[in-house]
């Protein structure tokens, strides 16, 4: 199986509804690509100084099935048009599970 891990930091002038609306994006996602099989997202919860701000764990039975999800168009429309706009960094890796 194939973990993609995926960090975000929020632009500083990125408002709450943005914010949002980058949480219930990522949120759809295992629904609108289809080839996830496990999916957990979480905003920080603060308790260390410089993390990241929002992250996505993934789940993909192989890299057939994560490159399925990665390619797909509603995921390249949700990164276009809802992430980039509110982000200024990400930090992303895939890496084989048991």
């Amino acid at each position: 199986m194939i973990r993609h891990v995926v960090m975000f930091r929020f632009r500083e002038d990125a408002n709450e509804a943005q914010r949002q609306a980058v949480h219930d994006a990522i949120a759809a996602m295992p629904k609108a690509t289809g080839v996830t099989k496990a999916y957990a997202i979480g905003g920080d919860l603060g308790l260390a100084e410089g993390n990241f701000d929002f992250a996505v764990v993934g789940d993909f039975a192989d890299q057939a099935a994560y490159e399925t999800y990665r390619d797909h168009p509603e995921h390249r429309r949700i990164v276009a048009e809802v992430i980039r706009p509110a982000i200024t960094d990400r930090a992303a890796m895939q890496y084989e599970i048991s």
